[in-house]
């Protein structure tokens, strides 16, 4: 289990989420996003960070090129796909994680060949009922990792790993002061609940 801090847009912000134990970081690269960052703005710390910490490029409905292009200036290991994306518009020698939001009550995600399924809430901050991971039975066949976001927080993390078993966490603003800046106290809070899960 590994936990993933998303909307990082500053070298502070990154170096505590590693020094708290978080084992990816993720860079927001979608204009509307209020953590949006820019390939400039992060080329020079981004070759700071570890080797062993994977850095996840998180993308809208992108031109793959464009994704491929920013992959190699900035050395990313992922490529997090958020929008209506399709196997046929994945980039190139990239792994891809997929997220699908969850709405309702109980719409698990359709087949679909990654490395992992993100399962985020219906909107940025949102939860959902927890209880639809357990219908997503074709989950193990072409994407056998989950990674669960939507809401997580310190105080609701440990409950949400108990009832999902997933393969790794995200938050970002969970552990936010204010959009795109970490509270490093509420950040360690939430990475040292969720490793002692």
């Amino acid at each position: 289990m590994f936990v993933k801090i998303c909307g990082i847009t500053n070298r502070e912000d990154a170096l505590a989420a590693i020094d708290s134990g978080a084992r990816a970081l993720g860079f927001i690269f979608h204009p509307p996003s209020p953590r949006y960052v820019t390939p400039e703005t992060l080329e020079p710390w981004l070759a700071e960070i570890p080797e062993d910490i994977w850095k996840v490029g998180v993308f809208v409905n992108e031109d793959p090129r464009r994704i491929e292009q920013i992959a190699a200036q900035l050395h990313l290991d992922v490529a997090q796909l958020h929008g209506n994306e399709t196997p046929d518009r994945h980039p190139r020698d990239l792994r891809i994680w997929k997220a699908f939001r969850v709405n309702g009550e109980g719409t698990p995600p359709p087949r679909y060949p990654a490395e992992a399924i993100l399962l985020d809430g219906p909107a940025s901050g949102q939860t959902f009922n927890w209880e639809v991971v357990g219908q997503v039975s074709d989950l193990p066949v072409l994407a056998p990792r989950l990674i669960l976001a939507g809401g997580l927080t310190p105080e609701n993390v440990r409950a949400a790993i108990h009832q999902t078993q997933p393969w790794g966490v995200d938050t970002a603003s969970g552990v936010e002061s204010s959009p795109g800046r970490k509270d490093h106290a509420r950040m360690k809070m939430f990475i040292e609940a969720a490793l002692r899960s």
